[in-house]
């Protein structure tokens, strides 16, 4: 296993993505970070299960990165769960899952809505850290250290200099982020 930070990046248009884009656009000169445009990778939602487990067996850390839609994740991020994990987990855990034990994971989620929107008073009703709680309920599942969410309001919508410095506080939070060890 080496020192690697994998940023699965789980845009359906990353071209076209304002935060996504700027913030994987901060980090990727960043030493052992490794950016995995997953849409790009699998256009077809066809995931090679084989390739994506050596993949995360191969990293010390793990970001799943993604803009929020309809209140959960892209729907290749739940089919490379269900995949991916239920290979590593239910099929192999003894060869797979279990060396993963104790695998440092940060959440990235970006909305279009402001935080006011994503309350009990708000249109959404929930905040974005309780939509996520499937994500935290799999990494505990999955024995993975769970780490405080980086999360986006209005990220369509953020002027540039807001979003230069949404950019520059991701790269401090993903610097940080590569001192955790599993």
């Amino acid at each position: 296993m080496n020192d690697t930070t994998l940023i699965l990046s789980f845009h359906p248009d990353l071209g076209r993505s304002h935060a996504n884009r700027a913030m994987l656009d901060a980090v990727k000169d960043l030493p052992g970070v490794c950016i995995v445009d997953v849409y790009g990778l699998y256009p077809t939602d066809e995931v090679d299960i084989t390739a994506e487990v050596q993949r995360l067996l191969s990293v010390q850390r793990l970001v799943l990165q993604f803009p929020v839609q309809w209140y959960s994740t892209p729907a290749l991020l739940k089919n490379w769960q269900d995949q991916v994990l239920t290979q590593m987990y239910y099929i192999a855990y003894e060869a797979q899952g279990q060396k993963l034990e104790g695998l440092p994971v940060m959440v990235v989620a970006t909305a279009g809505n402001t935080p006011e929107a994503y309350s009990e008073a708000g249109v959404n009703l929930f905040p974005l850290e309780q939509l996520l709680q499937p994500l935290r309920a799999t990494a505990h599942r999955c024995q993975w250290a769970w780490n405080d969410p980086f999360l986006v309001h209005r990220a369509n919508k953020l002027p540039r200099t807001e979003l230069d410095a949404v950019a520059t506080h991701y790269r401090g939070r993903i610097e940080r982020f590569q001192q955790t060890r599993a």
